[in-house]
């Protein structure tokens, strides 16, 4: 099977559009937006998308029996529904979202593919936003595709609460948070309501945007994500798990550091959610609750 990069340009995703072979491509939108912002990422996929993509329902498929939002779904269930997009073992696919930061959500989807065994899978660099930048065409046209069969192969890529309550004390794995250095802290509110901000005892916090160039909105250089890695004390060789509010963001962590050739990144799945609603508030770390480590 030929390599795929993790991250594709808006160049080379328009050339490859327009060369591929029916079948071997397939692009997908997948926008998703926290609760307190005003868009409607599927309303905007009808309005405008690029060529040939299919909306990609983060929450749609997802585990929906979980009290926790878009949690992995089983992996029957992510065969069937990657597979009603027309999408097989042999596609690559080329994820993407309209954030206003470039990529936001797109890199929890290509993350999704990796755990159930998919290679071929990459985050277009930018997003909806660059390529528009770069002047590409988008179009409200929906393109259907035939059913495909997707086989997955599950990967044990995805932490528990009770391996994440365990690690306080056994320190087996980093555990890094992706939200901003606010909510990480305790000094911002949480973006859902109910829920107060802080981290997780052990954690340390590198914000998602901090991995993207904030001018152009693309993703950093292996030379600059390996510091960025380093000035946090994060060594790549060593067992890694991602956290955010909902394990969504948190898969940069992952992104960033495939893209400096570590593999098996884990995310920790029901994140900051999960974590508020069933911790012991001794394991709520927040200068708000007067808690610092």
């Amino acid at each position: 099977m030929a390599w795929v990069r993790g991250v594709v340009s808006a160049a080379w995703l328009a050339e490859a559009i327009r060369t591929a072979k029916a079948g071997t491509l397939r692009v997908l939108d997948c926008s998703w937006y926290l609760p307190r912002v005003p868009r409607n990422s599927r309303k905007e996929f009808e309005e405008q998308h690029i060529p040939g993509a299919a909306f990609f329902d983060l929450d749609e498929c997802s585990d929906t029996s979980s009290p926790y939002a878009h949690m992995m779904p089983p992996a029957e269930q992510f065969g069937r529904y990657v597979g009603a997009l027309g999408i097989a073992n042999r596609t690559h696919v080329v994820v993407y979202d309209a954030s206003d930061w470039g990529i936001f959500s797109s890199s929890r989807v290509w993350w999704m593919f990796r755990v159930f065994g998919h290679s071929r899978v990459s985050v277009l660099d930018g997003g909806l936003k660059h390529w528009r930048r770069q002047g590409l065409p988008v179009t409200a046209e929906i393109q259907q595709l035939p059913p495909a069969c997707f086989q997955p192969q599950p990967r044990a890529w995805v932490k528990s609460f009770e391996q994440v309550l365990d690690n306080i004390d056994s320190r087996e794995f980093r555990l890094v948070d992706a939200r901003p250095s606010g909510r990480f802290q305790g000094t911002q509110p949480e973006p859902r309501p109910g829920f107060e901000p802080g981290h997780i005892p052990g954690s340390i916090n590198i914000p998602f945007t901090d991995f993207l160039d904030p001018d152009t909105l693309r993703i950093k250089s292996e030379k600059e994500l390996r510091s960025l890695f380093e000035e946090h004390g994060v060594d790549l060789s060593k067992p890694l798990v991602g956290t955010c509010g909902t394990g969504v963001s948190a898969c940069h962590i992952a992104l960033a550091a495939h893209l400096c050739g570590k593999e098996d990144v884990m995310i920790y799945d029901g994140a900051w959610v999960e974590w508020f609603t069933r911790a012991d508030p001794s394991c709520i770390i927040s200068v708000k609750n007067e808690k610092t480590e």
